[in-house]
């Protein structure tokens, strides 16, 4: 059978169920999956994390090293988050340069910490304009089962928690490492993303594989501690009323809260 008649097919299924208020997992429509959070997973990183979203799994491990800062930002740390796909986590999958959806999932994950200002950079500065200390964030995802914007913010967010930052003294104006001596990172508030999909009318949260297949649009929103919405992520190929907007912010606040006890365990 055509591939387009069988999306359709799903795509009708899907609607047809969700009108009732129910999803293909059994779901409510504003009900995210289970989520477990698992950390030291990586006994030679600085810090790392296990996160299974549902049937989405992705490990990400944290190295912190001493580094050159930016041209233009002489006074803060280096954050880098990447991301890539492993080839047995999807079919579609292939080995290589990352393509344009995993280069957007790095780069949602890295803004939704950065914009937050999760990490106070200004205190990973070893000497201004000169040496920093970089937090280098890569996740890879072990299983794709859908949303992976969230599953990979879990865990970078998880594996930040979970970090022991090495001490470096300044001798000749090069950085050097003190044995046995780590601290915990500079965190100033906890960021949580939380992503939501329309399908037709229909708002749903954490969207799976095949409700992602389907969806006319997608909105990534993230927050802060203080219940400050302040990074936003737009996909797919349709968009959002205003009230469709102003619900998936309040979605977004709320499932935020929730997941946000969770990390405060990991503290």
């Amino acid at each position: 059978m055509n591939s387009l008649i069988l999306d359709q097919l799903k795509r009708d299924k899907i609607l047809d169920l969700l009108k009732t208020g129910k999803r293909i997992d059994g779901r409510a429509l504003d009900e995210q999956r289970p989520l477990v959070i698992e950390t030291g997973v990586i006994p030679k990183a600085n810090g790392s994390a296990r996160v299974k979203l549902g049937d989405t799994e992705i490990i990400t491990g944290v190295k912190i090293q001493p580094d050159k800062p930016f041209p233009d930002l002489g006074d803060k740390g280096i954050l880098i988050c990447t991301a890539e796909i492993l080839p047995l986590a999807d079919p579609n999958a292939e080995p290589g340069p990352p393509n344009e959806e995993v280069i957007e999932l790095a780069r949602v994950v890295d803004r939704g910490i950065r914009e937050t200002e999760m990490i106070d950079l200004h205190q990973l500065v070893l000497i201004e304009n000169k040496s920093v200390i970089g937090m280098f964030i890569d996740s890879s995802v072990i299983d794709s089962g859908g949303n992976l914007f969230d599953a990979c913010s879990y865990a970078s967010v998880a594996g930040i928690l979970s970090c022991s930052v090495p001490k470096y003294k300044i001798e000749n104006e090069v950085p050097v490492l003190v044995e046995g001596v780590t601290s915990k990172p500079p965190i100033k508030t906890l960021p949580v993303s939380v992503t939501m999909a329309r399908i037709g009318d229909y708002i749903v949260i954490d969207p799976t594989r095949d409700e992602e297949s389907c969806m006319d649009a997608r909105i990534t929103i993230t927050t802060n501690s203080d219940g400050n919405i302040c990074a936003v992520q737009k996909g797919g190929s349709d968009g959002f009323t205003a009230e469709q907007l102003l619900r998936c912010s309040e979605m977004a606040l709320t499932v935020g809260r929730k997941i946000r006890k969770q990390f405060e365990q990991l503290m």
